[in-house]
């Protein structure tokens, strides 16, 4: 059932996207060739029905822009179906590598068969795993595919920047979700250094950082004590935000 707040969500969605893909571009290494507002020549030839110019492409205005990206990416990968944060983080791998990559990328992930289709198998394997886990878990899956594709070394670098950013958008909008009492409770039940939740985010963030100073983030899968020095790096300034954002969202609740 689509969730109550699926138009609100998709714009906030579709605004992070179009804020990434920027206008017109007709980059000669660029194998969608011509774009605007991130939308191909050969997409918007789908969208139309018909094969269409690059002048076409030039005039393309943000409301087709939106129609498009909402059929074929959003309802494409079932996204009002799905948790805030992680619709986000799969509407954008959808648009950068189609969503049958997408939702397979999400599947394997999860742990399911990978058929590249949103059933019913899926979004219940989405309910019972922790949304900033999933996010984690496919922004590293993410990376791997890109980083392997022949154009990341010219691309690579943006690309990389592009999907950090992503996730933590994602992981913002997630974390958004928890109520003053379910995050009393988490506090509750575990402390802050052993919540798989928080150790998630410290390697978000710690990923988002190294990214920006042009260090490959997808890298640290493989390195346990590289891994392990970025928590620690970026363990005190997360920890500190988040016992401050408890404690001002408690002094409100009272």
């Amino acid at each position: 059932m689509p969730a109550a707040n699926a138009p609100a969500s998709f714009a906030k969605a579709l605004a992070f996207v179009l804020r990434h893909e920027g206008g017109f571009s007709d980059h000669p290494r660029d194998p969608g060739g011509a774009t605007n507002y991130g939308i191909t020549r050969e997409t918007l030839s789908r969208a139309r029905g018909q094969p269409v110019s690059v002048d076409d492409v030039r005039h393309l205005d943000i409301d087709e822009a939106s129609a498009i990206y909402r059929r074929f990416y959003w309802d494409a990968v079932r996204a009002d179906e799905l948790p805030p944060g992680l619709d986000l983080a799969l509407f954008d791998l959808a648009v950068n590598s189609g969503p049958g990559r997408a939702v397979r990328l999400l599947q394997q992930v999860l742990g399911i068969e990978a058929d590249g289709l949103i059933g019913p198998i899926t979004l219940e394997a989405v309910r019972n795993t922790d949304p900033v886990e999933a996010i984690r878990r496919l922004t590293r899956a993410r990376l791997d595919f890109l980083s392997r594709l022949v154009t990341w070394p010219v691309f690579g670098r943006g690309w990389r920047r592009r999907v950090l950013d992503a996730e933590q958008e994602a992981l913002r909008l997630a974390s958004s979700c928890l109520s003053p009492q379910g995050m009393s409770d988490m506090l509750d039940t575990k402390t802050i250094l052993a919540s798989r939740t928080i150790w998630a985010n410290l390697i978000g963030l710690a990923a988002l950082i190294l990214g920006l100073f042009g260090f490959d983030a997808s890298e640290l899968n493989g390195n346990p004590f590289q891994e392990a020095f970025v928590q620690f790096v970026a363990s005190a300034s997360f920890v500190a935000s988040t016992v401050f954002r408890i404690l001002a969202t408690r002094r409100i609740a009272g």
